[in-house]
């Protein structure tokens, strides 16, 4: 795998605050305790006492879910760390950057363990969430590189309840294959999604046991708070939360207020009747909104100490839950994208009152890959990755340009050149003789050139319009590496791709990984 880095700030939509964290750190330095990319800050970031009594009950509740796991036995171990990592538990695995933070998580672990601080890699399952809109549906692609939207059958809905407990009667796998078609290792990838996604699982166990399948060998534990043990295990923090909720709100409307005082966003709106928690009740997770001290649920008020009475009945919001993962955990480090690790600049606050220690904010690895065909096309109209990052009509634009013969673009250029140069001389001649005469010349050389401009753009299209195969390239090249104007990791399924180049890919991007870099990797498979 040839790799080639590309900086945050070159691709869409990077955050002012996540640009900051991993490439100017000293101007956020209040707003995380520990530097990212750092294994010395991570290691420093393990000195703290995780009582014997919650590390014993932690085993209990991993054992059911990580039974041979080689790390069960390290993490009972005093003084070993956790370097955590999660996601939504959608539909083949979700979005492909799933795999790249579990696999970050991974390397993460094993670097800080050969260095002497030993440490066991993470996953914690997001099966809490009930938004299944989110979760439903996944994006693949076939030999076409054209994007294809899988999903589950519309009849199963889930009524609020959280996802992870809903049970599929029929994935569709079938579709699956026929969508991977033509792709040479299109039947291994279908042999680990059916071992994994078989009828009836529910949501939760498949992304489970996919995980189980692509990480086998790298000893990743698997969280999923739903459990009853787990959520034994959190129930103290809960209910610590459900207490202190007076003051942990406005401490958190003020850290809202900072981060955007200083250019920054708040990823969740809090105010006055915000609760940190939800109900879990009937198999629904109910919203809760704050009222004069109490809870309002969907249908009745709910005192706060009938709310603590029972604290394994509640789930965590956004904020609120790393501090519960990680007052279960002895996480050192959280592995995360830009969107999470922004979600822990308000959750700080509540570290700090609740938990009083923060792991470090570590940013996920992240890849767009390509095989050897496509990168040669790419060298053929001279295009750059970040060429790539434009809407299909850009890069159809761009590629058609590249194809002008070098002496007909000549012309064009030097045409456009002597017009302005014309035009400037004109332009000085009339400021001397009649300003407003100038003035017109103004209007209509934005015309002059507007239509020089026009006659190159056909004349780029029209030779676009005759090369059926550069047509093609376009096409495929922005399928593969920025489908419906979003990054490919963002959008695709991990699926398409060990389909694409084989099983043998998710050691390779294991190999590629640079825990001391925040880039993005551009990589040739």
């Amino acid at each position: 795998m040839q790799c080639t880095c590309v900086r945050q700030t070159d691709l869409p939509n990077t955050s002012k605050l996540y640009s900051d964290l991993v490439y100017n750190f000293d101007r956020v330095k209040d707003l995380y305790p520990w530097p990212p990319n750092n294994l010395n800050a991570i290691s420093a970031a393990t000195k703290f006492d995780f009582p014997d009594e919650r590390r014993a009950a932690l085993v209990r509740a991993l054992a059911p879910l990580n039974s041979g796991n080689p790390s069960l036995h390290e993490i009972a171990r005093q003084g070993t760390a956790a370097i955590v990592t999660g996601q939504q538990v959608g539909l083949f695995s979700g979005p492909a950057y799933t795999v790249y933070k579990a696999l970050t998580a991974i390397r993460l672990a094993r670097d800080l363990t050969d260095s002497g601080t030993p440490a066991v890699p993470v996953f914690w399952l997001a099966t809490e969430d009930h938004d299944f809109a989110e979760v439903n549906h996944t994006w693949v692609f076939g030999a076409d590189y054209q994007p294809r939207r899988l999903s589950i059958a519309p009849e199963v809905e889930n009524g609020h309840r959280p996802v992870g407990n809903l049970s599929i009667p029929e994935w569709p796998v079938d579709r699956l294959h026929e969508a991977l078609k033509g792709l040479p290792f299109a039947d291994d990838a279908i042999q680990i999604i059916r071992n994994a996604y078989q009828p009836g699982a529910t949501m939760g166990t498949a992304f489970a046991q996919f995980l189980r399948e692509i990480f086998e060998p790298y000893g990743l534990l698997i969280v999923d708070p739903m459990t009853q043990e787990f959520r034994d295990l959190a129930a103290p923090m809960l209910v610590e939360a459900v207490d202190r909720m007076p003051e942990l709100i406005p401490a958190l409307k003020e850290r809202g207020r900072e981060l955007v005082d200083r250019g920054y966003h708040a990823q969740v709106l809090v105010d006055d009747e915000t609760s940190l928690v939800f109900l879990l009740e009937n198999g629904k997770r109910i919203s809760l909104r704050r009222s004069n001290g109490d809870y309002l649920g969907q249908t009745r008020r709910i005192s706060a100490s009938q709310l603590a009475a029972d604290g394994a009945r509640l789930s965590p919001n956004a904020l609120l839950r790393p501090v519960v993962q990680d007052f279960m955990l002895p996480t050192a480090a959280y592995v995360g994208g830009a969107a999470e690790l922004a979600y822990l600049t308000q959750s700080r606050v509540l570290y700090e009152r609740l938990l009083g220690r923060q792991p470090v904010a570590f940013p996920r690895a992240g890849f767009t890959l390509v095989d050897e065909r496509s990168h040669k096309k790419m060298g053929r109209y001279g295009l750059a990755p970040a060429n790539l990052l434009v809407a299909d009509r850009a890069l159809t634009e761009y590629i058609s340009n590249r194809l002008i013969p070098s002496a007909l673009r000549k012309r064009l250029d030097d045409t456009g050149a002597a017009v302005s140069s014309a035009l400037d001389g004109l332009s000085s001649d009339l400021h001397r003789f009649d300003i407003t005469l100038a003035a017109a010349l103004e209007t209509s050389r934005r015309k002059i050139e507007y239509q020089i401009g026009k006659i190159a753009r056909k004349t780029a299209s029209q030779i676009m319009n005759k090369d059926q195969q550069a047509q093609r390239d376009a096409l495929a090249l922005h399928g593969l590496v920025f489908p419906e104007k979003h990054l490919q990791e963002r959008l695709y399924s991990i699926v398409p791709f060990i389909a694409k180049f084989g099983p043998g890919l998710i050691p390779e991007i294991y190999d590629a990984i640079r825990i001391e870099c925040p880039d993005h990797q551009f990589a040739v498979v």
